[in-house]
């Protein structure tokens, strides 16, 4: 089976987009799966097999990512897809058009991941526009985009709700990205604190993510102001870069909170990753929009226990209570929760098992065979179609 992913966005631009799609493809080419890609190219990126790049200029507003060119994405989408069995769109954007205009026109089966819920996110780049309308004009796209594929991949049953309330009536499949549980454990604690001057001793709360309005940060400053009632040596780091970085960081002198936070900045998921979740002591994460919170899974791969709100997407993972505290959707109820945690060593351990038993069962290969298998039934369909149209969802493992 040979299967074209197209994007707007890969690495080296990070974020769970690129995560999700470079998971995948590792995992599906272990099983037998031939995965190629079109993506944008960035500045220089070497020449990887079954990677084409598409020249595109930075994005106005937003210099992280790329436009590609419209042209030339079809065209290097329909060269690519001339020998393939599925066309797996990752992206809304020009990859969408290009992606379902190739599979169009040599019939192949056509699917997408809906990674991100984009009327959560539209207000906080266009602030001047009315949220409500934004908000329906993202429905109405998403709904259009989603009814055009013969199947939707959604992370989360959240997101299903959601894309069913929009009224999208292509079939969905409930499938997360899984974890390489390999890649998070063994980080090296000592010399991580030793690289960034936090005492052995200091208690660290992480959060790790792309520093951006829409994932809450200031929630978790303001959390921080009560926690250190409890726990006044309290160190958040926050690992990560993005478009709200200079507005936090200004955030936190305005809270007097300049001896209790640590901006670090992007770390290498290869090395420094693993050693700033070994570095830390509990995760921490506020999101409200989140699709899956597939770095709640990476911090319990770690060994890491998280405190999280439970919303959207998150709720798959924390409503178990497996490894992690939900505390209610308040500042202070959540700081009062952290620093608790922080008070009783005893659970430290017992919780660092947890997290780690429950992320085994979100691994990478599981999750990947399922979406093989989903291929199969979706290539198996457009050659032989059936017109019954059902609403399928492929529950967790």
């Amino acid at each position: 089976m040979r299967v074209l992913m197209v994007s707007d966005v890969y690495f080296p631009r990070v974020n769970g987009v690129s995560t999700s799609i470079e998971t995948f493809r590792r995992c599906l080419e272990k099983i037998g799966v031939e995965v190629r890609l079109v993506v944008p190219k960035y500045a220089d990126e070497a020449n990887e097999s079954g990677i084409i790049r598409v020249a595109g200029r930075p994005l106005p507003g937003d210099p992280e990512d790329r436009l590609v060119g419209w042209r030339a994405m079809h065209r290097e989408v329909l060269a690519a897809a001339e020998d393939c069995d599925l066309i797996h769109i990752q992206t809304p954007f020009i990859a969408h058009y290009a992606g379902l205009k190739a599979a169009r026109r040599l019939g192949l089966p056509v699917v997408a991941t809906y990674h991100t819920l984009f009327e959560e996110y539209l207000h906080h780049y266009a602030p001047l526009i009315p949220a409500g309308w934004l908000r329906g004009q993202a429905r109405a796209f998403s709904r259009r985009q989603c009814n055009q594929l013969d199947g939707i991949v959604v992370p989360s049953t959240a997101m299903r709700d959601r894309l069913s309330q929009y009224g999208v009536a292509t079939a969905m499949h409930v499938l997360p990205t899984g974890i390489p549980l390999e890649r998070f454990g063994g980080g090296n604690r000592q010399a991580f604190r030793r690289t960034y001057g936090i005492l052995s001793t200091r208690p660290v709360a992480l959060f790790v993510g792309r520093v951006a309005h829409e994932k809450n940060i200031e929630f978790l400053l303001q959390a921080l102001v009560h926690a250190l009632k409890g726990r006044p040596d309290l160190l958040l780091v926050i690992a990560g870069e993005g478009p709200a970085m200079n507005d936090l960081q200004q955030r936190v002198k305005t809270l007097k909170l300049q001896d209790n936070v640590q901006f670090i900045g992007y770390l290498d998921r290869k090395q420094a990753l693993p050693d700033c979740y070994a570095a830390a002591d509990v995760f921490v994460f506020a999101s409200l929009t989140e699709t899956q919170g597939l770095v709640l899974l990476e911090a319990m791969a770690a060994g890491l226990p998280v405190i999280a709100l439970a919303e959207m997407g998150t709720r798959d993972i924390l409503d178990p209570h497996r490894g992690a505290i939900s505390p209610p959707k308040e500042a202070p109820a959540f700081g009062a929760a952290l620093a608790d945690y922080l008070n009783r060593p005893a659970n430290w351990a017992p919780m660092r098992s947890e997290a780690l038993r429950y992320a085994s069962e979100w691994s990478d290969i599981a999750m990947a065979e399922r979406l093989a298998e989903l291929y199969r039934q979706l290539i198996s369909a457009k050659i032989s179609p059936n017109p019954a149209s059902t609403v399928t969802a492929l529950n967790q493992a």
